[in-house]
């Protein structure tokens, strides 16, 4: 390891107005520490959508009834708080876990030569998303676990997975002008299979809010809605977007599409697959805790594959072609 160059009085200065700025001159990260700093956030925005369901499906809900502090005379929680504090205050510390996850791909992406000033922004975004995703998850301990404060935390928690997915993939990309790849045709139905995506994610939230899942161990008030009929559109929308992801990939291939939209859509369809096997045993088995965790984390998995399909659709030059693949070494990355 090479010898740190000694910080200078004007460097600290330098440090104190802009951090970032100093970092960025004194370190260049490789291509690849960008890449796997992007998909740390993104795998931790899935893990804290994961331990909060796991909160809530435990009954830890109000495991600390305060925000926030844990009660109102601890920051932490306490002993008579029992298990339910500690998954609950768990949850919370892993809020900064992820916060230095989005942290350090912010400082990868700032100190990238040439500098990405779009690849950054991402970051940042995913910084205030987090910010104001804690924010409203107080507001959810404050008024109680209201199911549509709930709804709302989770929906914040997707548009965290969107923006870090989207900023995982522009880091294996160029910063020129997008390039399609398939006709007007596939984007618009690939579009149309986003926004049955949304509208499935949606009414999942729905059903969570009307369900016997409530969060907590004494009684939480529920939409006033009966959840086996949400249940049921639910699948409904399921179906319709396996419908949509097979014919895609029928339209893919009878157009001799480039592999990337090909095996992306291929792997959704997997995906899809898999989150509906789970999502009809739990509901014939009465939604046990397990599977809705399972379920929880196979809509993550969901929308980040519909979103990776949308992003294959196009192709953005690399500014340098030394460092970042091309399509046809990541279609053989790929195949390998």
């Amino acid at each position: 390891m090479g010898r740190v160059p000694k910080l200078t009085r004007a460097d600290a200065v330098a440090a104190v107005r802009n951090p970032l700025a100093l970092v960025a001159a004194r370190w260049t990260p490789r291509p690849g520490t960008v890449r796997r700093a992007a998909l740390a956030a993104l795998v931790m925005s899935v893990v804290i959508v994961v331990t909060g369901g796991a909160v809530r499906l435990t009954g830890s809900g109000l495991g600390c009834p305060t925000w926030p502090t844990c009660t109102e005379d601890s920051l932490t929680t306490t002993r008579a708080m029992g298990v339910h504090g500690m998954i609950e205050f768990g949850n919370r510390m892993l809020t900064y876990v992820l916060c230095a996850a989005v942290g350090w791909a912010i400082v990868a992406a700032r100190a990238q030569k040439p500098w990405r000033r779009a690849l950054t922004r991402l970051g940042w975004a995913q910084f205030w998303v987090v910010m104001g995703n804690a924010v409203l998850g107080g507001v959810v301990v404050l008024v109680g676990l209201n199911p549509y404060t709930v709804a709302a935390h989770f929906l914040l928690s997707t548009a965290l997975i969107t923006v870090a997915t989207v900023m995982w993939q522009r880091t294996r990309e160029g910063d020129g002008a997008p390039r399609p790849l398939v006709g007007g045709a596939v984007q618009q139905l690939v579009w149309f299979l986003a926004a049955a995506s949304i509208l499935l994610i949606g009414v999942g939230t729905v059903v969570t809010g009307a369900g016997p899942h409530a969060g907590d161990t004494k009684e939480v008030a529920r939409i006033p809605i009966d959840w086996e009929t949400v249940a049921k559109l639910h699948a409904v929308l399921a179906w319709i977007v396996v419908t949509l992801t097979f014919a895609l990939w029928f339209v893919l291939k009878a157009v001799d599409a480039p592999s990337g939209p090909l095996h992306r859509t291929r792997d959704l369809f997997l995906v899809l697959l898999g989150q509906g096997v789970i999502g009809y045993v739990q509901y014939f088995t009465h939604l046990p805790e397990a599977l809705v965790a399972l379920h929880m984390l196979g809509s993550c998995l969901v929308w980040i594959g519909v979103l990776r399909v949308l992003l294959s659709l196009r192709e953005r030059p690399a500014p340098e072609t030394a460092d970042l693949p091309g399509p046809a070494s990541e279609a053989a990355l790929t195949q390998a």
